[in-house]
């Protein structure tokens, strides 16, 4: 099974992306977790101790790689490269392993604006498709707010688009802007879970402002979270009972072959 995740900066996308990807480690999941985020911090949230973290390589600054790959010299912008470079080896190159979890960061691409047809995008681009189609262990893309590395060769493999949202009208707007998105390449299975919910009246919000979207979960505030942040723990020491039982309902929910129907 394989799942982006996407939402607005700040609705406990990478929180979530942690949670389910440890969670289904300790289920005896194969599973690989992709920062895709150009604000990578998806190690911090899987509890990768600081000092480690240093040891992740990230592929947009790998430049020896990118150039060998594409056959073009990195930020030489106007310039003939390959469009399928050799990206069948990156993952077992640089994925570092934590808790079950191998974690794979992509990086952002050092120029104004995005999607820009470059050596390192088209790299990134060809990883994501190249993860996604022909691999089989379980995945989730830990998304910017938008679909920046996915494409219409990717649509066809992803289970779906798994939008966060944190009850607040900004979270709301940016899910149909990312539906508008995840439409334009034919990405059309998507499914919200509302996050830090902390009254009915949230979830009830929410709702209302969802019609018609398939709600995959409701996931309650949980407090510990900012501790297990300030000591360097993974999400999961931070959740209470009732979050834990929620996120793995989620888990359980979007981790079966019925999930892609």
């Amino acid at each position: 099974m394989k799942w982006a995740v996407s939402g607005k900066g700040g609705v406990g996308k990478s929180t979530l992306t942690a949670a389910l990807a440890l969670m289904l480690a300790e289920a005896g999941r194969k599973v690989l977790a992709v920062d895709a985020d150009p604000d990578a911090n998806l190690a911090s949230f899987l509890g990768i101790p600081l000092a480690e973290q240093a040891a992740i390589l990230t592929i947009a600054d790998q430049k020896a790689l990118i150039e060998e790959r594409t056959g073009a010299k990195v930020k030489d912008y106007g310039g003939m490269f390959k469009l399928n470079p050799t990206v069948d080896d990156l993952a077992e190159r640089f994925a570092y392993a934590h808790r079950g979890v191998r974690l794979l960061v992509l990086g952002a691409v050092r120029r104004g604006g995005t999607g820009c047809a470059c050596p390192e995008n088209t790299l990134l681009r060809a990883l994501v498709q190249n993860l996604v189609l022909n691999r089989e262990e379980t995945l989730l893309l830990d998304m910017e707010a938008g679909i920046e590395h996915l494409g219409r060769a990717t649509v066809r493999g992803v289970d779906g688009l798994l939008v966060v949202l944190a009850p607040g009208q900004r979270a709301v707007e940016a899910f149909h802007r990312i539906r508008r998105l995840a439409a334009d390449i034919g990405l059309t299975r998507i499914r919200a879970v509302l996050n830090g919910v902390r009254a009915a009246e949230e979830e009830a919000f929410l709702r209302q402002a969802l019609p018609g979207i398939d709600i995959a979960g409701v996931i309650p505030e949980a407090a510990g979270l900012r501790a297990a942040d300030r000591d360097g723990m993974s999400v999961l020491e931070g959740l209470d009972a009732a979050t834990r039982a929620a996120l793995t309902a989620l888990r359980d929910h979007l981790f079966t072959q019925e999930a892609s129907t």
